[in-house]
């Protein structure tokens, strides 16, 4: 490695799972990766817990061995970016810095009843306006409030500015810049518009939302561009400027460089969110998408996506594997899937904890259908597979019925895209080619991107868009016939998932 101060720059992805620290060079090339995993932490069922104390020591550790591993001082860096997992909610006592309680995951399930209340008549629409999000239990504002309910002595505390509330970008930036002494205590357009508290047209804290939440004002961050300096970072990163956050979905649109209009892109992960870039004005969903920032360059103004969230993907790979046993590795699913030509007629409908996008059920559970003797282990895993393919199908359907726009190519990262069967069988039932970049880590990237254009790294999209570079295109080759009769099949699978969980 070169001793010169050449210009690399960091970024920290607090995943649901793990923390890691990518470093990149200024071709946006990968230079070194640490990773550590963090404990999950499932207190009652439905529940999802994080200990932001562990995260926040993996973070300081994942930061030290990428820097060891590229052989670089602080100093070499020209900035630092962030992006997480965004509904992930934790509140500290700004005079300790010690959380009051474990974070709240965003897939905890805990404010479901608290959503319906807050819904009254109006129902899951309430806030949808101001916000473009249905009221769910995935989203921040409900699981704050919960802990306000929850904890004793915690809501008088917030309401004197003694706790400070904030999703994982937060959390890290305000430790990362001092905590206790002096830490920013801010969010960007991104993560704040996960809250269902950030008023998308006013890109502000929505007073009448606050109000109808019961939360004071006092414990919110200050909401901020997703590209600008923030501060400057203490510790072993002294001096480094901190200049990104970006939710991990929205980064990996900026990552992707799904700067235009009518670019989309879908990251496979624990679950898979799709984003289409929209332009410079929200547009509603009539079609149980969500209606969300896609970015905000400084002063700029700001970019919208509509996303659709769909809870499991690779998560029913770890649960075939961990629950089930079929398979020992997640690598093994494609070998055993690819053993068989088609499914054997079985669906599997992996709505573990409801589901998300087009249909915000959460009274839906997991549903295997279609089993017959003829249907084995490679026919199973298989439909696992599948299941992904089908349910990003429905939220590519529902976009183009609110936006007009069809895609024409889908930019696709994550874990899952290594699996060729599953990315053949995606192009197939969209009827459009799937395309995956060199770069897979496009979540960092996307917030190295953006904390490198604050910082006067890179000089603008145009550059970033020239860095991107396609490392393999699946095409469609499933007759529309098969592919339509497939789709109504999974569509009546998927009918069956409703209504299992009763009010008690």
């Amino acid at each position: 490695m070169p001793d010169s101060p050449a210009k690399y720059v960091a970024a920290i992805d607090q995943g649901t799972t793990s923390s890691r620290c990518i470093v990149f060079d200024h071709d946006g090339a990968i230079v070194s990766v640490d990773q550590r995993e963090h404990k999950q932490i499932f207190p009652k069922p439905g529940w999802v817990e994080h200990d932001a104390t562990e995260i926040w020591s993996k973070v300081q550790a994942v930061v030290a061995g990428a820097l060891a591993k590229a052989h670089l001082r602080a100093d070499q860096l020209s900035a630092l970016g962030i992006t997480n997992q965004r509904e992930t909610t934790v509140l500290w006592d700004r005079a300790t810095g010690r959380p009051v309680h474990n974070a709240i995951v965003w897939q905890d399930t805990r404010t479901a009843a608290l959503c319906t209340e807050l819904g009254g008549t109006e129902g899951q629409d309430r806030f949808r306006e101001a916000t473009g999000l249905p009221l769910a239990s995935y989203f921040s504002g409900p699981k704050a409030r919960w802990l306000l309910d929850n904890v004793p002595g915690l809501r008088e505390r917030a309401e004197r500015g003694e706790i400070a509330f904030g999703t994982m970008d937060s959390w890290l930036i305000w430790n990362l810049t001092g905590g206790t002494d002096g830490g920013m205590h801010v969010t960007d357009v991104t993560n704040a518009g996960r809250t269902m508290l950030m008023n998308l047209s006013t890109l502000e804290w929505d007073a009448s939302i606050l109000s109808a939440m019961e939360l004071p004002a006092a414990m919110l961050p200050e909401i901020r561009s997703s590209a600008e300096v923030y501060g400057t970072a203490v510790g072993q990163l002294a001096g480094v400027p901190v200049a990104s956050a970006l939710g991990d979905q929205q980064a990996a649109v900026f990552g992707q460089a799904c700067y235009d209009k009518g670019t989309a892109k879908n990251t496979y992960g624990t679950g898979s969110f799709l984003l289409l870039n929209t332009g410079t004005s929200p547009v509603p969903s009539k079609n149980g998408l969500l209606t969300t920032m896609g970015y905000r360059i400084g002063t700029e103004p700001a970019v919208y996506c509509l996303e659709g969230s769909i809870a499991i993907t690779g998560a029913l790979v770890q649960w075939f594997r961990d629950q089930l046993g079929i398979i020992a590795n997640a690598d093994e699913i494609e070998t055993l899937a690819a053993s068989v030509d088609d499914n054997g007629g079985a669906y599997i409908v992996p709505a573990f904890s409801g589901l998300f996008a087009p249909y915000w059920r959460s009274d839906a559970r997991g549903v295997v259908t279609g089993l017959t003797r003829y249907v084995t282990k490679a026919h199973l895993a298989r439909a696992v597979l599948e299941a992904t393919s089908w349910q990003t199908r429905e939220v590519v359907d529902a976009m183009y019925q609110d936006s007009g726009v069809r895609i024409s190519t889908l930019k696709v990262d994550g874990g899952m895209t290594k699996n060729n069967l599953l990315m053949q069988h995606q192009a197939d039932v969209l009827g459009v080619p799937v395309i995956r970049p060199k770069v897979a880590e496009t979540t960092c990237l996307g917030a190295a991107y953006a904390a490198g254009l604050a910082t006067g790294v890179w000089s603008g999209l145009d550059e970033l868009k020239a860095h991107w570079k396609k490392d393999a295109e699946w095409t469609p080759s499933m007759p529309e016939e098969e592919r339509e009769r497939e789709y109504g099949n999974w569509r009546h699978a998927v009918e069956k998932s409703f209504g299992w969980i009763r009010e008690e």
